[in-house]
């Protein structure tokens, strides 16, 4: 694949954007899953549902029935962004059929993934943080302060990977 026809590739409509933005939504997903929910265990799916804004039944994460319950909707949770991966994956091979290796030390497509990433940000932060409010980054006094923090990641998530794919493609 000449370099012109791999420029093509990565900024046409059958370029890597969509894949791009797809993995970065499963990726980005991933982080929060795992860093939130499991490691630093600041919230679950559901632990907000006592303050929610539509009326789901509290699970409290400080008992059995209430973490199982929260760690069931956190596996359907990290399913979707599996599946997300996946299915960028399967995009990605798709539209790129030369030269495969050469599109992972892409700018094009790590800005791509970057933008994903912070639209899941933004958007997982808006729904599930703001208006459904069934959790938050971490409660208690400054939850907001923690929601806005999340949101303000994604805006800038989104900007550098705005940024970083706009350059014409730099292989190393």
């Amino acid at each position: 694949m000449s370099t012109e026809e791999f420029v093509d590739a990565t900024t046409t409509g059958r370029g890597i954007a969509l894949p791009g933005i797809v993995l970065g939504v499963g990726l980005g997903g991933f982080v929060d899953g795992i860093l939130l929910h499991q490691l630093l265990q600041w919230h679950h799916m559901l632990t907000s549902t006592d303050t929610d804004r539509i009326g789901i039944r509290y699970y409290s994460p400080d008992t059995v029935d209430g973490l199982r319950m929260n760690t069931l909707w956190d596996g359907l949770f990290h399913t979707v962004t599996w599946l997300a991966v996946l299915v960028g994956l399967g995009l990605l091979y798709s539209r790129v059929t030369a030269d495969r290796r050469r599109m992972w030390g892409s700018r094009t497509l790590w800005g791509w993934m970057l933008v994903g990433w912070g639209l899941f940000n933004l958007v997982e932060g808006l729904v599930d943080h703001q208006v459904l409010g069934i959790h938050h980054v971490r409660s208690g006094p400054h939850q907001l302060w923690w929601d806005l923090g999340f949101l303000a990641l994604g805006a800038v998530l989104v900007g550098c990977g705005w940024l970083l794919r706009r350059d014409p493609v730099e292989l190393r």
